[in-house]
């Protein structure tokens, strides 16, 4: 008998995977599955309890019937809009203050505060073994060298297993300080395998942590408004309440008893995803695309015939999305995106890039519109620009290069994974996450492998 080789035996298995790992969508009607434990309206299916955060785009009348409303993401239960008001009149950054109430549960005072973002500033440093292994790895993707450093930072913790209160404060306030630090030294280790000079930086004890990383990033090649800007989206995506993909992965890995690190690792395997952190890479690819496509970037109908070329699948990657806009919950408005085209604003002034903020507004406005007499008239649904419209913009203009982009969006995550985690983990009834599947496949006899053919 002819022996395959491990090609043709990989192919051969390929083949059938079509056939056998595909579900009818009429069966997840027929047995009312929630797919991706979504409701037919695309909402979440409620599955759990949290007092970390919230996301709302919904509110209901007396008769209980759901009506949309401007979106508000809430930590704790206090409006992310208040907080980062709160920290822009007083000409504060906000990051360090958001990592505080959301691990804690409250605000800190000034002293509080101080002492708390000294502690963060102190704990950037990495052991030398750490940073001798980043710079040793080969790689392309920044989110593989943070998971991998994050499973070696078990082998460096003297406690690594215990759940106590004290001990995951303790792992928590170490993995959001050092994210910064890995981030940029595993950025500066790729570039120096693409032939690139080496920079090694160390983070300065003064610094916040969104200063700090664009230190280690860029040495002194950043503005007072580039840090603002930094330090404003961490602070937007600190956390985006339990049912975020990343999120549920670290509960559901948590909730089986794991160490942190490797719950915190899941979780950026999932951020990875192109559906999920990975969203704002697209939304960059897809807005370059624009750009070189669109000659007058001033023409509404110019800008509304190249939409409705995306919208029927004749442009771009011909999926017929335009990315960045529409989210799961927020309709009118998404309040990280409100906050973030603001600051957007002011930083294109600063960069002499004015041209490129009208041209997002205008491109904003007019695929909403669009989406809304093209898709979603007959359906009733409302779409809004969603927080991945502008933060590659925002990053771009900051000049930070777009592998960095997901990276970023990890280190602002880490605070809301790991208030999770810690909340997960302290229910009084543990219970392990454990939902069920509805078995489709048809009912087979066992054939000897002699009558095999």
């Amino acid at each position: 008998m002819e022996r395959l080789n491990n090609n043709e035996i990989v192919n051969r298995i390929s083949q059938t995977v079509t056939n056998t790992s595909n579900i009818s969508n009429e069966l997840f009607k027929q047995f009312n599955v929630k797919r991706g434990l979504r409701n037919e309206d695309h909402t979440g299916v409620v599955v759990g309890l949290t007092k970390v955060g919230d996301v709302v785009g919904y509110d209901r009348d007396e008769n209980g019937n759901t009506f949309p409303i401007p979106g508000k993401l809430m930590y704790r239960g206090m409006s992310l809009e208040d907080i980062v008001r709160g920290a822009q009149k007083e000409d504060r950054l906000g990051f360090e203050e958001v990592v505080y109430l959301i691990l804690s549960g409250d605000l800190p005072n000034k002293k509080e505060l101080a002492e708390f973002s000294d502690l963060l500033s102190k704990t950037m440093d990495l052991k030398p073994k750490i940073v001798m292994h980043i710079l040793d790895l080969v790689g392309k993707d920044i989110m593989n060298y943070l998971s991998r450093c994050v499973l070696e930072l078990y082998t460096f913790d003297d406690n690594p297993d215990s759940t106590s209160p004290e001990n995951l404060i303790r792992q928590s306030l170490n993995l959001v300080a050092t994210f910064p630090t890995i981030v940029a030294y595993a950025h500066n280790a790729i570039r120096h395998e693409q032939g690139k000079s080496l920079h090694i930086r160390h983070p300065q004890p003064n610094l916040s942590l969104a200063e700090n990383f664009l230190y280690m990033i860029k040495g002194r090649n950043y503005t007072p408004l580039d840090v603002k800007v930094l330090d404003l989206a961490l602070m937007v995506h600190a956390d985006h309440g339990g049912g975020n993909n990343s999120t549920f992965t670290v509960r559901v890995t948590s909730s089986a008893g794991t160490d942190t690190y490797s719950a915190i690792a899941a979780g950026i395997g999932s951020l990875k995803g192109p559906l999920h952190g990975g969203a704002n890479l697209k939304v960059v690819d897809m807005l370059k695309h624009i750009k070189r496509n669109i000659k007058d970037w001033t023409n509404v109908e110019e800008v509304d015939s190249y939409i409705h070329k995306i919208f029927n699948k004749e442009a771009y990657d011909k999926s017929g999305l335009f990315y960045g806009i529409g989210h799961a919950i927020y309709t009118i408005s998404d309040p990280r995106t409100v906050l973030l085209k603001e600051m957007a604003r002011d930083l294109a002034i600063e960069k002499g890039r004015e041209d490129e903020y009208n041209f997002m507004n205008l491109l904003e406005e007019r695929a909403v519109y669009n989406f809304m007499e093209f898709k979603g008239k007959d359906k009733g649904k409302q779409v809004c620009a969603n927080v991945d419209f502008y933060s590659g913009f925002i990053y771009d203009m900051i000049g930070l290069p777009q592998e960095i982009f997901t990276p970023l969006f990890a280190m602002a995550r880490i605070v809301g994974w790991s208030a999770h985690r810690i909340e997960e983990l302290n229910f009084k009834q543990k219970r392990i996450i454990r939902p069920a599947y509805k078995n489709a496949a048809e009912i087979k006899e066992y054939t000897k492998i002699d009558d095999r053919k």
